[in-house]
């Protein structure tokens, strides 16, 4: 990893580990990591030069990265390429993510739950217990992506503040420690 100190390289390295974890390509992770810590945006070359990696590579995670919603094209005056920058509002970076999740994986779950159940109620053949199953998942989901919308509405200072309650907000719902 050309021209990156050392503390750089391992959050760089770390964030691309992550990113597998998360399901996301380690290269792909690694263009996000790098433009994260830059202090201007960068052109592709330059990305590919820094992290060793393939142009063809790199160009394939920017399109990654840009169709998350955290990476956006930048012109800079007097240069022809196109610049790439990620986004700087940690908070709002993550909840871009939390949306794309939610849009990629969450809503077509509940998406085909809704369809095996609707299956099931009509062939009435279906075991009892795999169509108790379907409904808890299906319920469990549904919540879930509900409560996330009524968070994805609130902003962000509100939404650090209820976070910041910690066991003080169990304690506003009758859950206390």
């Amino acid at each position: 990893m050309a021209n990156l100190n050392p503390v750089a390289q391992k959050f760089i390295l770390h964030w691309g580990e992550m990113g597998t974890r998360w399901g996301i390509n380690r290269t792909v992770a690694q263009v996000h990591a790098l433009l994260v810590l830059s202090e201007k945006p960068l052109p592709a070359d330059e990305i590919a030069e820094t992290l060793g990696i393939a142009r063809s590579n790199t160009s394939t995670s920017l399109r990654e990265l840009q169709n998350w919603g955290i990476v956006k094209i930048v012109h800079v005056l007097g240069d022809r390429r196109d610049h790439f920058a990620s986004l700087q509002d940690v908070f709002a970076m993550f909840r871009t993510i939390a949306h794309q999740r939610k849009k990629r994986e969450i809503d077509p779950t509940v998406h085909v739950l809704r369809d095996c159940l609707a299956e099931a109620d009509k062939t009435k053949t279906t075991n009892p217990h795999i169509r108790s199953r379907l409904s808890e998942l299906l319920e469990f989901f549904e919540l879930a992506g509900s409560a996330y919308e009524r968070l994805e509405k609130l902003p962000t200072p509100a939404v650090l503040k209820i976070a910041r309650l910690g066991d003080r907000a169990l304690k506003l719902v009758g859950v206390a420690k």
